[in-house]
């Protein structure tokens, strides 16, 4: 039987498209998704041969079902500029291959392939759809199979009911109860796929079902009974559409051996560079035998393609006393060894009781074993005791000579130490050389692995279920467990391996991971599990009086308003200030209603009262319900303190984030703020210590810039405020008036975070022509200033980021962008952060300076917290002199700038005392 493959290029684009890195030609041109499809559809032509070939994509222009249903596909985020400027030239390279490119106008891909699929049937012709779209299962027969490249899936009948629980002929009826929130198709409330599969395998159609939906009992029922006349046009919506009237027939999609005139130069343009040594040598015979494996996609020269994945895997589960002494031998002689476990808990991980559940370790890709030690499910199988496993385990967990490596190796090394063992020789994170290589992709372990290995790994969901039906891991089956685990330490090994070398070759990030991330993760573990005291009941007085007060305003602003309303409902909001109170409308929203969101507030606070209570009342409710309220929740009751978590792979530009609870973003520009600081406090016998750069960003500024009058000012120890409006104002610095100096600190900062006249004229609230002033002033004395700008904005452009001082990349996705507000606002981030990255750096080269100090000398004081530039201790009184004295230096000795690093230091018997 011939063969028609039909490739499902719309759903490929996306697919290709975030799962590459941000790759350009030397002129800026986005080539991510060009090289991941064609890339894909060279491989299926290789790997198949088959006898015809056809690619589908969506045309342009609404299609039927949005006449049908207007709403359709109407959330849909618009399309990022850089792919829409991939599309056209993926065409080309189609039609350049030689492989048939269908588009018809008004219809999707979907209905293209479905009506070509029947056809191929009637023909005798086996089809196989290439494609990442569920929805297509629904074609699925003895004659039609599913494959999609990137996760290596094939679905044929038996397999969409192994995944969706139902047959092929029945997957539409399942979708239409689900619906599909990417196109904006509503199915029935609360219901998913298994309650969905449910109710089709028992009265067999969504016919039936709705003949019989007063038998369907609970809430589930009651939403199927109110969407009951919905259901027919949902079905209706999301059935593929085979009957369309095509010129083409299957047999008409024959592909040619391609046009190397026309693919010479599109590979010239856009730096396909090995594809074009392949067409140089021999086009015709070479695209028959070139092999891109596992779906590795050529990315230029210089560039790393992902190892190839093991042939074959084995996973072994250790159950008795032989296996694991052979495996303790295999581990003591192994170079590298990569380790995950697994938990008791599963999802959202408690790093300090997490209990473990089992150990898997990986010394080379496809080889892996787990050591079950806590499954506790009815008929579980023999497991070796968890005591004796650890304890067989620590001397090697222990040993620093012994290199390990995983994935956010941080919450291991929490786990581990729940059992009383350390974890040394942590070596390798493969998160953190995600995070070091691409700070704006996404690090999370099931991403890295599609995104570099070209591979889909088990989701938890399949493993433990999700929602009511979730299951503890210690329920799982060890069977079920052992691959699950082991490919988590297979995974991570394979990514190292995938990762580390881009790293390595590149000595400004080779410094970034090995001196900068590694060694501050050590210092976050220990920081997260000292934590941090809190007094509870100065936070119970604060929420009283907090709660007073947003009453207050409550009060007031029911009377200036006229009525009772919701404070907290954009819609009541809305209504009452621009159709009862007649405000102005400065801004709407993407649903085209007045938007009542803070900086629209801010702008009518300044001639209305109303506005300004509602910011009050926004912000002292936040307080209230972020910190007063829920930080005496969250004291661990095991330790009295409360432990965040901080996030090393999160910000591109390095900064660490605070999470569960957020200690980093407790306001300190308003009195009830700073108030929250005071319920921190040092155990019995020590005090708060608060040691912050001095204008660092600032500092870094006149070191990029290398402007002369700036360094001048700093190197000199100047009031860096005054010297400056001395200078713009022409003035004597002893007579700079209070004003002028707020007016240039508001200049100073706002410069460095890119602002315009307009930002500074509302900050300052004057005219924007003084604005515009104080900066024309402020860049003719710094010119230097105005020249580092130019050239940030202008190396954004061209590499696509910018870096700091140590040689962090922080990527600017949007700074290609074809104008308006996404691109202006990635060249005002370019600008600023090269020096909010820098101080990032900073900070955690102190961090690690100043442990390692406190280390050596065995002192007692602890580092509690991070807040951007400010690092908190808790210092025992009798070290409290020494700690205050060596700070400074230590941590203003971490690197030397064309200017001198400033530090204070404060002590209190709470952090705002020491601040």
């Amino acid at each position: 039987m011939k063969t028609l493959i039909l490739v499902d290029g719309s759903s490929y684009l996306y697919r290709a498209f975030h799962a590459l890195p941000d790759l350009r030609t030397a002129r800026g041109e986005p080539t991510g998704a060009m090289r991941g499809v064609v890339a894909m559809l060279r491989k299926i032509v290789d790997d198949y041969k088959p006898d015809y070939f056809g690619v589908v994509f969506d045309a342009p222009g609404k299609t039927f079902r949005s006449d049908w249903y207007p709403e359709y596909k109407a959330t849909r985020t618009a399309m990022p500029d850089d792919l829409r400027a991939q599309i056209q030239p993926i065409h080309e390279l189609v039609r350049a291959h030689g492989w048939p490119l269908i588009m018809e106008p008004g219809v999707e891909a979907d209905d293209v392939i479905g009506t070509l699929a029947l056809r191929a049937g009637v023909s005798g012709i086996r089809t196989i759809i290439s494609t990442g779209d569920k929805d297509l299962a629904q074609l699925v027969t003895p004659n039609v199979t599913l494959i999609n490249t990137m996760s290596n899936e094939t679905l044929d009948e038996a397999g969409v009911v192994a995944k969706f629980g139902v047959t092929p002929a029945q997957l539409l009826d399942t979708m239409t109860l689900i619906g599909d929130s990417i196109d904006n198709v509503p199915g029935v409330p609360k219901v998913g796929p298994k309650t969905a599969a449910k109710w089709i395998n028992e009265y067999g159609t969504l016919d039936n079902l709705i003949a019989n939906a007063a038998n369907v009992s609970g809430a589930v029922g009651e939403n199927l009974r109110a969407t009951l006349d919905w259901l027919p046009e949902g079905k209706r919506l999301l059935t593929v559409k085979c009957d369309l009237d095509l010129a083409r027939q299957p047999e008409d999609l024959i592909a040619t051996e391609g046009n190397p005139a026309a693919l010479g130069p599109l590979f010239d343009r856009y730096e396909f560079k090995p594809w074009k040594k392949e067409l140089e040598a021999d086009f015709a015979s070479s695209r028959a035998s070139a092999s891109f494996t596992s779906g590795a996609m050529p990315i230029g020269e210089g560039s790393f393609a992902p190892p190839p994945r093991p042939a074959t895997r084995s996973y072994e589960m250790l159950v008795d006393e032989q296996s694991l002494d052979r495996w303790l031998a295999i581990l003591d002689a192994a170079e590298i060894t990569s380790i995950d476990a697994a938990t008791l808990a599963v999802g959202s991980v408690d790093p300090l009781s997490a209990e473990l559940v089992g150990l898997a370790f990986c010394c080379e890709p496809g080889i892996a074993c787990y050591i079950p030690m806590g499954h506790a499910y009815a008929d579980v199988r023999q497991q070796l005791s968890m005591s004796r496993v650890l304890e067989r385990l620590s001397p090697w967990l222990a040993d620093p000579t012994k290199r390990k490596a995983g994935h956010n190796l941080k919450l291991l090394q929490h786990v581990v130490t729940n059992h009383n063992l350390t974890l040394a020789g942590v070596a390798h994170d493969a998160m953190l050389e995600s995070y070091v290589l691409e700070s704006h992709k996404p690090h999370d372990f099931d991403s890295l692995a599609l995104r570099h290995l070209d591979f889909k790994t088990v989701p938890l969901a399949d493993v433990c279920g999700k929602g009511v039906n979730q299951i503890g891991f210690d329920q799982v089956s060890v069977d079920c467990a052992t691959e699950y685990v082991c490919e988590g330490a297979d995974v991570a090994l394979q990514l190292h391996h995938a990762l580390y070398p881009r790293v390595a070759n590149d000595p400004p990030l080779a410094y970034v991971y090995e001196t900068i991330e590694m060694p501050v993760s050590l210092v976050l573990q220990r920081m997260e599990r000292h934590g941090v005291l809190i007094d509870t009941g100065i936070l119970a007085a604060q929420s009283a009086e907090l709660g007073a007060r947003i009453i207050e305003l409550e009060t007031r602003a029911f009377e200036l308003a006229g009525q009772p309303f919701n404070l907290g409902s954009p819609k009541q909001l809305g209504e009452i200030l621009f159709e009862r109170m007649k405000l102005p409308v400065l801004k709407k929203t993407a649903t085209k209603q007045p938007s009542t969101d803070e900086e629209v507030l801010q702008e009518l606070a300044l001639d209305y009262p109303l506005p300004k209570i509602l910011l009050e009342h926004r912000s002292l409710s936040k307080l209230k319900g972020t910190y007063t309220d829920k930080l005496p929740r969250s004291v661990n009751p095991r330790t009295g303190r409360v432990h965040t978590t901080f996030a090393q792979a999160v910000a591109n530009t390095g900064r660490l984030a605070s999470n569960d609870p957020n200690l980093q973003n407790i306001p300190v520009r308003t009195a009830e703020g700073r108030r929250i600081r005071e319920a921190f406090i040092p155990p019995p016998g020590a005090k708060l210590l608060s040691a912050d750069y001095s204008q660092v960003e600032l500092r870094i500024m006149a070191h990029l810039s290398r402007d002369e009058g700036l360094v001048e000012a700093f190197m000199t120890g100047a009031d860096i405020h005054r010297h400056t409006a001395s200078e713009i104002f022409g003035v004597p610095q002893d007579e700079v008036t209070s004003d002028q100096r707020r007016y240039i600190k508001a200049v100073n900062f706002g410069l460095i975070y890119g602002m315009s006249a307009f930002g500074l004229a509302a900050q300052l609230n004057i005219e924007r022509d003084a604005a515009k002033l104080y900066i024309d002033r402020y860049f003719a004395r710094y010119p230097g200033v105005r020249l580092y700008m130019e050239r940030t904005r202008e190396s954004a452009r061209e590499h696509g980021y910018v870096e700091t001082v140590f040689g962090r990349r922080l990527w600017m996705p949007d700074i290609r962008a074809g104008g308006g507000p996404r691109r202006q606002a990635a060249e005002r981030a370019a600008i600023n952060a090269p020096m909010q990255g820098t101080a990032a750096d900073l900070i955690k080269l102190a961090m690690i300076a100043v442990q390692g100090w406190l280390d050596r000398e065995q002192l007692g004081t602890r580092l509690v917290l991070q807040v951007h530039d400010e690092l908190v201790f808790e210092v025992p009184e009798g070290e409290i002199d020494r700690v205050r004295a060596e700070l400074p230096a230590l941590m203003t000795g971490v690197a030397k700038l064309s200017v001198p690093l400033a530090g204070d230091v404060g002590v209190g018997d709470n952090w705002d005392r020491a601040h």
